[in-house]
């Protein structure tokens, strides 16, 4: 059997010594897609944030390919582990393939130079989430639905095992919610990635997710299957939904 490509041991997360979610367990394998559900305040993003590294675990242990997150050191992990957060970025006079090349530093030497085969993984990448048209536009200069894709590009030429993302379709129409959330599953099956992301959108997480996991005061509520665990009468509970109201959202 393959080794979870991010794992959690027995997780507690919060801020300042303060529990948010406790004891979380949850792994992701190669080629699986696993989306983090729950209301407003429920702990989705300060999981995704402990995950990335951003916060320290207050109590248990995060694993990535096997080994403990903490044993880890940052260019190790930049090279197992990309991430697509929410915020738009906004730098400053950059062209997309500047952009898409950042992913290649954990890969680089003291210098930060890349090789002609970096460069070359920069335009593999671009072509594969299917920007390679946006090569010299200036990234604060395209749509927000170019821009998740770059940064998808950006991620992917970082040769991730993991991939994290935080509600990645908050900015996008729905034709291009369902656009990258197409992308992102025929990558995931493609590179054998283990994603995981935060959703709020309940219809996607049951279309493209292999698994779901619900947090609701304080711990993980359930955890599954997509289509097993998203039931109507689920949904309402989960988010204290009148009865008959979930069918709108699912």
């Amino acid at each position: 059997m393959k080794t979870a490509s991010i794992r959690t041991r027995d997780l507690t997360i919060g801020y300042e010594g303060r529990a948010v979610v406790e004891n979380i367990e949850l792994q992701a394998y190669p080629g699986q897609i696993i989306s983090v559900l729950g209301p407003n305040g429920a702990g989705k993003t300060t999981l995704i944030r402990t995950l990335m590294g951003q916060l320290p675990p207050i109590r248990g242990r995060i694993e990535l390919g096997g080994t403990q997150f903490s044993d880890l050191s940052d260019r190790q992990v930049a090279s197992m582990m990309a991430v697509v957060l929410t915020e738009k970025p906004e730098p400053e006079l950059m062209r997309c393939r500047e952009l898409v090349a950042l992913g290649r530093y954990p890969y680089t030497g003291r210098l930060g130079l890349l090789s002609a085969g970096d460069w070359q993984k920069v335009e593999d990448a671009m072509a594969l989430v299917g920007v390679s048209e946006l090569a010299d536009r200036d990234f604060d200069r395209i749509s927000d639905g170019q821009r998740q894709r770059v940064l998808l590009a950006r991620a992917i030429c970082q040769e991730p095992e993991v991939l994290i993302l935080d509600e990645p379709t908050s900015y996008l129409d729905l034709k291009h919610k369902l656009e990258f959330m197409q992308l992102l599953r025929r990558l995931s099956q493609e590179r054998e990635l283990a994603v995981l992301m935060s959703l709020h959108e309940l219809t996607l997480a049951r279309t493209f997710s292999d698994e779901v996991v619900c947090l609701r005061d304080g711990r993980v509520d359930r955890s599954g299957p997509a289509g097993e665990v998203l039931s109507e009468t689920y949904v309402e509970q989960l988010f204290d939904l009148s009865p008959g109201s979930a069918k709108m959202f699912l």
